[in-house]
């Protein structure tokens, strides 16, 4: 009996051994003999990804920041885990991010955290995601989003009519929930056309905000740990809304959209003439390959589209009223531009038009710049390219990647860079500067956003009109509530996401 617990033991200790040793060397080889050995950055990092599980996981989204003194200490390069680069200089920006005509894939590694592998964003290769964008790249041309720029406008009219009462009532407007709202109505048209109606509630209410609220409180936990969501997936649809109430009300709404739509494709050719006009219709078009027409690959596209459609441009609109709000002067200089081709507070006006304002423009580059898009790093691989940055070798299939906040934050290029500041565009305008090739909130590439230019009239049409007729006072909202201290897939506040109250305290009559 002493002789088998013995050897047992001994087993015991030969395994312990056995893993230190498996251990050890990888750390060895880690700091010494990978490829990456000579990339500078802290050797807990180098070592393993416990050091970015604990900032992102454990405390909620603050690993970016803790890049942003890596660089500090190390430089415009640094290793940030065993196998990622960042590298913090707008200048390499297009190298990270290259156009169609060089090779990118994404790294699932960070993409896992949208927790949406069968739509474009969770889509690895290069070639496949060319083909599914192509898709819907059409969808989503200038020409295309002009031509539905009357279901924009009838939108921002509706919301226009809810800020006119919120005035006579002089009651407080939650702008997080009444510019989702809107941003919400129009791409639920797009994908599915119809408006969901969201402006008319009474409170704002968006299944779509809801949802990507709660999504942004685990993502980071979803990116280290996927096949979590996975199994999520699988639980019935009552008890769901007991666990996860903002996930399971949003694919309840997916399910009821589904089943709209679908009956309206099978009741005659009038139906299915505006089915045609959708994305849901492109999606299901039976030319395309029976794996690109599955349910859960449609939910996933569709879900991701209705999440980037409400949250990113809402947010800007929302940081453009902060700011301005507090400022009479650029808030006036903007008024009075806008009086010159809209004569009174309801003149119809079109994208066309506020296009060729210059003021309006850098009004909007400005909210763009301080509202981030998608604050998240997201790594590109060179799969066959030998990249270089200065003196250091990028080698094929490493992650490399940077983040919006840094280059948007580049005091080099936006002096005093937490100042709104739109005339900061004039002035590079007037020397001849194109300052919007720093501006990335849409990313650039091969994989830059699709619906950039819905973004843009949704964001010139509302802000013209907001700003035309209203004047807002911010209530119970202090600047901690817009400081971007996390990560959270979008900017994120110690409170969670941006949050921005304020009363309508002027309505124009001229």
């Amino acid at each position: 009996m002493a002789i088998t617990t013995t050897l047992e033991l001994s087993h015991v200790w030969l395994a312990l051994a056995g893993v230190a040793a498996f251990y050890v060397s990888r750390t060895f080889y880690r700091l010494y003999l990978h490829p990456l050995s000579g990339i500078p950055g802290p050797k807990l990092t180098a070592i393993t990804r416990l050091y970015e599980f604990y900032y992102d996981v454990i405390c909620n989204g603050r690993f970016l920041f803790q890049i942003e003194k890596m660089h500090q200490q190390y430089g415009p390069i640094v290793r940030i885990n065993p196998r990622e680069v960042h590298i913090s200089d707008p200048s390499f920006y297009d190298e990270i991010y290259a156009s169609s005509t060089r090779k990118r894939d994404r790294d699932r590694d960070s993409y896992d955290a949208f927790t949406l592998p069968y739509s474009m964003i969770g889509t690895m290769g290069h070639e496949h995601h060319r083909f599914r964008r192509n898709i819907l790249n059409d969808f989503f041309s200038k020409r295309s989003v002009l031509a539905l720029s009357d279901v924009v406008e009838e939108r921002v009219v509706k919301l226009m009519q809810r800020f006119e009462g919120f005035y006579k009532d002089q009651s407080v407007v939650n702008l997080s929930n009444a510019l989702a709202a809107l941003t919400s109505d129009v791409i639920t048209y797009y994908c599915y056309g119809k408006s969901w109606g969201f402006i008319e509630d009474e409170g704002f209410r968006s299944d779509i905000h809801k949802s990507n609220e709660e999504n942004t409180q685990h993502c980071h936990f979803d990116r280290f740990f996927p096949f979590v969501s996975e199994a999520i997936r699988k639980i019935p649809l009552r008890v769901l809304a007991l666990l996860l109430p903002g996930k399971a009300a949003v694919w309840e709404f997916q399910a009821g959209i589904f089943q709209t739509i679908t009956m309206n494709m099978h009741h005659g050719p009038k139906a299915s003439a505006k089915a045609d006009r959708t994305i849901f219709k492109k999606l299901t078009d039976p030319s395309l390959p029976a794996e690109e027409r599955t349910l859960r690959r449609i939910q996933d596209e569709v879900f991701t589209l209705l999440g980037a459609g409400t949250e990113t441009t809402a947010s800007t609109l929302m940081v453009m009223i902060y700011h301005v709000s507090q400022d009479e002067g650029i808030r006036d200089k903007l008024r009075n531009e806008l009086k010159q081709i809209m004569p009174t507070p309801t003149s119809a006006v079109t994208w066309t038009e506020l296009e060729k304002l210059p003021y309006l423009t850098a009004v909007i580059n400005e909210s763009l710049r301080l509202s981030y898009g998608i604050i998240m790093r997201l790594p590109r691989v060179a799969p066959t390219e030998t990249l270089r940055y200065k003196d250091y070798a990028i080698p094929p299939g490493t992650p490399m990647s940077t983040s919006t906040y840094f280059v948007h934050r580049d005091s080099t290029i936006f002096p005093d860079p937490d100042k709104f500041d739109p005339e900061r565009w004039i002035r590079a305008a007037e020397r001849g500067q194109n300052l919007t090739r720093y501006l990335v909130s849409f990313m650039r590439g091969s994989r830059a956003c699709l619906g950039m230019n819905l973004a843009y009239i949704e964001l010139y049409l509302t802000i013209a009109h907001v700003m035309r007729r209203f004047d807002f006072t911010l209530h119970n909202t202090k600047p901690e509530d817009v400081r971007i201290t996390r990560d959270i897939i979008i900017p994120g506040t110690e409170r969670g996401m941006l949050r921005v109250y304020a009363k309508v305290t002027g309505m124009m009559e001229d």
